[in-house]
């Protein structure tokens, strides 16, 4: 039992490196302009000399790449690779058009999103911008989509209280932790979310899960569009698109053993 404890205590050697390394990747999430070390030091809180050491690491890894005139850094062809990789290795070339079908028909945005910490990552679909392939990365609390990643979520994933604090976008956003599990509540219940400028004024969204055997959200699909579109009346209408998309997906996405 000592021996447990310890090992449970004393983390692998190296683990504070790699947690180093991945979270330094995860700097460049927001797609913006190369960054520096000093950018990178300062987002990961770490000396400079550390910050440069470990991007010099993932340069000669292929995970990050150096501007020659700059001295500033981006994610290098490791990372696109692998992420050609795992998009294919998950099926998700194969939702495109089911969702492309999905959005004519409704004459909405029709998106694919996953979580990612407390984030909902919208992995295939119409916010995916064409000229980089990058989706939009929002908060959990504050969209349709993420409120079903909350609502159904997978083993291993973390509750509303440890969000941190909730982040308002309009007056309509729910930033208290009670009055969210009270709508996640509301939102299995009726087994669809809905973001009623929550995140942004002038945009409706209703977001259904794609549910695996254990009726976990391995995937969260929305349509969006106005209020003016999106109607209280037509809800019903498009929430049958949006479940028939959804049982198309679970069997183009999930293996055989895991769909529902």
């Amino acid at each position: 039992m000592a021996e447990a404890a310890t090992a449970v205590q004393n983390p692998p050697a190296g683990a504070q490196a790699v947690q180093r390394a991945l979270g330094l990747l995860h700097c460049f999430h927001d797609n913006g302009p190369d960054l520096s070390a000093s950018d990178l030091a300062r987002r990961m809180e770490l000396p400079v000399s550390t910050a440069h050491r470990l991007a010099r690491t993932l340069v000669s890894a292929g995970f990050l790449e150096q501007d020659e005139q700059t001295a500033r850094y981006r994610l290098g062809p490791a990372v696109a690779e692998l992420g050609q990789l795992s998009f294919h290795q998950r099926g998700l070339h194969l939702a495109g058009p089911e969702l492309d079908l999905l959005a004519r028909r409704t004459q909405t945005t029709a998106d694919l999103a996953i979580r990612s910490g407390p984030h909902a990552v919208i992995l295939v679909g119409g916010s995916v911008r064409p000229d980089t392939g990058l989706g939009l990365r929002r908060p959990l609390h504050s969209t349709a989509l993420g409120k079903v990643l909350l609502a159904w979520p997978r083993s291993g994933e973390t509750a509303v209280a440890a969000l941190g604090p909730l982040a308002s976008f309009t007056d309509r956003t729910i930033t208290e932790p009670a009055s969210l599990e009270e709508e996640l509540a509301k939102v299995r219940a009726a087994g669809h979310a809905l973001n009623d400028g929550e995140s942004a004024a002038g945009v409706r969204t209703v977001a259904v899960p794609v549910l695996d055997a254990a009726g976990q959200a391995r995937f969260a699909l929305a349509v969006r569009s106005t209020p003016a579109h999106l109607t209280d009346d037509r809800l019903g209408w498009f929430l049958g698109h949006a479940r028939t998309c959804a049982d198309a997906l679970a069997v183009l996405l999930l293996p055989p053993d895991q769909r529902p």
